[in-house]
């Protein structure tokens, strides 16, 4: 049984229980975050934490611990469970309140949860045949920066893309893709790479902010634009990314092939800079 972290304790995870008048159980308030681990190293931890910060203060909750409080927590829980390639969730509510009430409580001690399992395999290979996607109208809020637990609207576009026989849905709204309902998204025309910026619409992928990264230090030129849905349909090649996802190439978009409906050639280049920056990390992790 895995360990996971409740309030200041470290606890087996099926023993980790939270009230029924917890805000997070009766509105779903309360914002997360998902962190990669890499040979028992956190991946891109600082970054996720000011995400973090960031959801907390969009939410207006308190921050219940420091950086370093987080660090620490989070470290001693990768170390308490087995395999040194592990995804953690961690979850912050606002608490628990007397009576269920829309209105904040008055004082309320946000809920601390974290708990980690074995990361998911990740095809890395270059061959990789890419993925199938949909386009759907994006029925999310409009404060998608923010990483809220409330996604049953995500949840919905998924599973409506699951029905569908792909993987993800592509969201669009006034005419233009914001991103994924569990990723960010990519496309190439006539040769550069663009995303959508950041903003309202959409959440500021860690690892879409590492592709932007890789491709600035690599010559791949690339923007920040928006993408309409024609130039989507249009693509050279589309790509969605996420921390557990990593960088997905599709290659079907409404049953029609992306390209040559196979992974295209700036995709390749950047799975390998991006296994590259892995396995640096993991080296670094092991001296």
């Amino acid at each position: 049984m895995s360990t996971a972290y409740l309030n200041g304790t470290f606890l087996p995870l099926d023993q980790a229980q939270v009230s029924v008048m917890d805000r997070g159980f009766l509105f779903g308030d309360g914002v997360y975050e998902v962190i990669p681990v890499y040979n028992g190293r956190l991946f891109r931890l600082a970054q996720h934490l000011k995400r973090l910060q960031n959801s907390l203060d969009g939410v207006r909750i308190g921050n219940p611990m420091t950086e370093n409080e987080w660090t620490e927590v989070l470290t001693g829980l990768v170390a308490r469970n087995t395999g040194s390639e592990q995804a953690v969730y961690l979850q912050v509510t606002r608490g628990v309140a007397a009576k269920r009430d829309h209105a904040f409580p008055v004082a309320s001690r946000p809920t601390v949860f974290a708990m980690s399992t074995p990361a998911p395999a990740v095809q890395d290979s270059a061959d990789e045949a890419g993925i199938k996607a949909i386009t759907l109208p994006d029925i999310r809020w409009q404060q998608c920066d923010i990483k809220a637990i409330t996604l049953l609207p995500n949840v919905l576009l998924r599973q409506q893309a699951i029905d569908a026989s792909t993987a993800e849905a592509i969201l669009i709204k006034n005419g233009h893709a914001t991103e994924g309902a569990a990723s960010n998204v990519f496309i190439v025309h006539n040769g550069v790479l663009v995303t959508t910026p950041k903003g309202p619409s959409l959440l500021p992928g860690i690892t879409r902010e590492l592709v932007l990264e890789l491709a600035s230090a690599n010559g791949i030129p690339f923007r920040e634009a928006g993408i309409t849905e024609q130039a989507l349909e249009q693509a050279e090649e589309i790509w969605v990314t996420s921390s557990t996802r990593e960088i997905s190439p599709v290659t079907h978009l409404n049953d029609k092939s992306v390209g040559d409906g196979q992974p295209g050639p700036l995709w390749q280049r950047m799975i390998r800079l991006y296994q590259d920056y892995k396995q640096d990390l993991r080296r670094d992790a092991a001296s």
